[in-house]
């Protein structure tokens, strides 16, 4: 039990406290709470809002990949480039995220990315393929720059509810991103046009924009958020900062082979694209409840090691089934991958519990999420290269299985508790 409460000691020092030297003793000064906290349930919202732009713009496209790659003339390769484009902006633009919060302050970072995200999602349905293409890369990007920077935003703004704040966050993120593949099929349907389908979403990140504004501005007399709090260290040495690194890209992998290709594996064992589409959905929304009770849980637990193993065992269980009988409980199989993929919010939560300061969460955020991203986006082009390849599923979804595995031994390692 004392091992347990000194691994979550940092996280109760208010991230404003100021250490200074008294006879020899490091005394912590408290700043003026009630000015650090200035709009605090305005920024939650801002947080949540920001949180549930970051799927829908990924989870909306694959749902119709089928009828914008018909409707465009477009190749299966440029299919299979499309969906690789979201994990390997993320981890290209996350590398420039902390210089850019340094320079202008996260706040200005996240406000511009969410305008930069509402723009792009409009542009890339007003052209053909390579405006598409371009619009999807100006979309992730500035996603990219939100998936480094909000979980700063949640040490810095609640250290001492960072599993709640954490809850909120996966749980819009896994409510957006279910919303985007079950609804995007019926505007398509009801517009008769995916690009009013897909540009429906703008609107959405038009409201993050429009509450994180206000809220950011109110915190404007207090401090300002920025990614220079505590001493800046390298983690590139740091065993665990890799081992945290490998889980985040393998369950970033795993997750957007999903997102990108359910689908289209749905739709190849005979299901129709809007029964498709609204699995995944389902998947996607079975993470919202999940997503909201699993942060808070972990964070009361020493060890997180079970949690891996037990989110890992779902999804391999979930695959298996869609690789060896699709059609005989499609439901199930989706449910269970779901399940398995809250594997995103465990990886959040120990980038929180592994590191004793803010200073080290945005390291470690940023090391974790640029490097992850960047493994994790040969998986959706690979993914659907070994399906053209062999002309079925089944191999992609094996290898699949297998990376899975590997990921839960990342997780067990990556679970037991101490700092980076």
């Amino acid at each position: 039990m004392a091992d347990q409460d000194a691994t979550r000691r940092p996280a109760d020092v208010h991230p404003d406290a100021l250490t200074r030297e008294n006879d020899g003793a490091a005394e912590t000064v408290e700043p003026n709470r009630h000015l650090a906290v200035a709009g605090g349930g305005l920024l939650l919202a801002g947080v949540a809002l920001a949180a549930a732009n970051m799927r829908p713009a990924v989870t909306s496209l694959a749902s119709v990949l089928g009828e914008v790659r018909d409707s465009l003339g477009a190749s299966s390769t440029w299919a299979s480039i499309v969906t690789s484009v979201p994990t390997l902006c993320f981890g290209v633009a996350g590398i420039g995220a902390p210089l850019l919060a340094r320079r202008m302050g996260i706040n200005k970072v996240v406000g511009l990315s969410l305008a930069v995200l509402t723009a792009a999602m409009l542009l890339r349905t007003v052209g053909g393929t390579w405006t598409v293409l371009g619009g999807t890369v100006l979309v992730c990007a500035a996603i990219a720059m939100c998936n480094v920077l909000i979980p700063v935003v949640v040490k810095e703004s609640f250290p001492t509810r960072v599993g709640m704040a954490t809850a909120l966050y996966t749980t819009a993120m896994a409510a957006g991103g279910s919303t985007g593949s079950a609804l995007t099929p019926y505007l398509n349907s009801a517009t008769g046009s995916w690009r009013l389908a897909l540009a429906t979403w703008a609107v959405v990140a038009l409201a993050a924009l429009c509450v994180w504004v206000p809220a950011t501005a109110r915190r404007s007399s207090g401090r300002q958020v920025t990614a220079s709090s505590g001493p800046r260290r390298s983690l590139m040495r740091s065993p665990l900062a890799w081992v945290i690194t490998g889980y985040f890209a393998l369950q970033s992998l795993v997750a957007y082979v999903v997102m990108g290709w359910l689908p289209e594996v749905f739709k190849g064992v005979g299901i129709d694209g809007t029964t498709a589409g609204m699995l995944l959905g389902l998947l996607l929304l079975v993470g919202v409840p999940i997503n909201m009770i699993l942060p808070p849980l972990v964070t009361k637990t020493r060890s997180q090691s079970g949690w891996a193993i037990g989110l890992a065992a779902l999804t391999i269980t979930g695959l298996l089934g869609l690789l060896l009988a699709p059609l005989t409980m499609p439901v199930v199989w989706a449910l269970l991958i779901g399940i398995g993929m809250s594997a995103f919010p465990l990886a959040l939560v120990l980038i929180s519990l592994r590191t004793a300061n803010a200073a080290d969460t945005g390291s470690l955020s940023a090391m974790s999420q640029s490097i992850g991203y960047l493994i994790a986006s040969f998986g959706p082009f690979l993914f659907g290269v070994l399906h053209d390849v062999t002309g079925a599923w089944s191999a992609s979804l094996t290898v699949l299985v297998a990376i899975v595995a590997i990921q839960s031994v990342f997780g067990v390692i990556a679970g037991r508790p101490r700092h980076v």
